[in-house]
């Protein structure tokens, strides 16, 4: 992973590639955190990605299905300036990561009285169930498990996840 970290560095000095414990992408800092004591092929694929997001300028996002989006797109962007550094990312390697935001925005979305799958309704907190009209707060927090602790009032259900 050394050569490649060198090279993007390199080829992207507007950017700042900072070592750390995983692999992210901060708008505010134009920042690249990097584990420098991983070196398989998942690690450099984890940067590409991270490199695609600073590429795309992606920022916050504002609802669960927006970041998702960003998440494929950052793929697709990895996965077209992979060639220029001769690596090729597999495609199965993209699905599992996808599928890991697929199942977050899947578990944060079941209604904790009814188990319908509902949609948000603003931001990044609230869902309503369509079904039984309960709401639910989850955390915003990407990188949080969605743990549900359901209080019920009435026809409300308030979740902390």
């Amino acid at each position: 992973m050394e050569p490649l970290l060198a090279t993007l560095i390199a080829t992207y000095p507007q950017l700042s590639f900072v070592p750390g414990r995983t692999f992210c992408w901060s708008p505010k800092k134009r920042e690249i955190q990097y584990n420098p004591k991983v070196s398989d092929s998942a690690a450099v694929y984890a940067l590409l990605h991270e490199v695609s997001h600073a590429l795309l300028n992606h920022k916050n996002y504002t609802a669960d299905f927006e970041l998702l989006h960003m998440e494929v797109a950052a793929w697709e962007e990895a996965k077209r300036i992979a060639p220029v550094y001769n690596i090729s990312i597999d495609e199965d390697h993209i699905q599992d990561c996808l599928d890991s935001y697929r199942d977050w925005l899947y578990q944060r979305s079941v209604c904790p009285t009814c188990s319908t799958k509902s949609l948000q309704q603003d931001g990044k907190s609230l869902y309503r169930c369509h079904n039984c009209h309960a709401t639910w707060q989850v955390a915003n927090s990407r990188f949080c498990r969605p743990y549900r602790q359901a209080r019920t009032k009435a026809h409300e259900t308030s979740i902390i996840a």
